[in-house]
C-alpha cells in the first residue's frame, strides 16, 4: 500500500513541515495561523486527546534531534527551517545545522 511506503511518509512529513513554516512566518493575526497554533475553547470529549498539527510538527522535529525547541521561532529563519525540512526527508541532521540550532531557546511542552 502506498500510504505505508517510507518514501510517502517522509514526503508527507516534509510537506507538513514546509507548510507550517510558511504559516508560522505569516504572523499571529492571520486566521490560518490561529487555527494551526490555537487552543480551542470548551470541553473536549473523553478519551485520549486528538493529535494536532502542532503536535505532529513537534514529533517530526524530535525525530531529527531538535525536539524541545520553539518551532515557530525556528521557522522565522528560512534557511534553518529549509535545512530541517530536508533533514526530515532524509532522516538525518546535516552537519552544519547543529551549530546554528544551539542558539535557539528550548521550551518545555
Amino acid at each position: 500500500m502506498i500510504y505505508c511506503s517510507p518514501n510517502f511518509v517522509r514526503v508527507k512529513k516534509s510537506r507538513r513541515m514546509s507548510w507550517s513554516g510558511h504559516v508560522a512566518c505569516m504572523g499571529d493575526r492571520r486566521g490560518v495561523y490561529m487555527v494551526l497554533v490555537g487552543k480551542p475553547e470548551g470541553k473536549r470529549p473523553l478519551g485520549r486527546p486528538r493529535c494536532r498539527w502542532e503536535d505532529n510538527i513537534k514529533m517530526d522535529l524530535q525525530e531529527v534531534g531538535c525536539g524541545g525547541m520553539d518551532w515557530i521561532e525556528l521557522a522565522q529563519d528560512r534557511n534553518r527551517w529549509r535545512q530541517l525540512v530536508t533533514a526530515v526527508v532524509n532522516h538525518q541532521v546535516p552537519n552544519n545545522i547543529g551549530n546554528s540550532l544551539t542558539s535557539c531557546k528550548r521550551v518545555s511542552f
